[in-house]
């Protein structure tokens, strides 16, 4: 995976890690957020973060 990749997939775990603990969400099934891969915290931010506020797509 190229550099510029990895950080992209760092930030936007970083993004969503940080609107969950917001929201009040620090672990989920015994697993710490930090812990959670991008499309783990994407489904768990889709399922739970989605009733609160829009969500954001970017397309490139």
């Amino acid at each position: 995976m190229s550099e510029l990749l990895k950080e992209a997939v760092q930030e936007k775990r970083k993004i969503l890690i940080d609107q969950l603990i917001e929201s009040g969400i620090f672990k989920i099934k015994n697993k710490h957020l930090y812990e959670m891969t991008l499309g783990e915290l994407e489904k768990v931010y889709l399922n739970i973060g989605s009733a609160n506020q829009p969500v954001e797509h970017t397309y490139m």
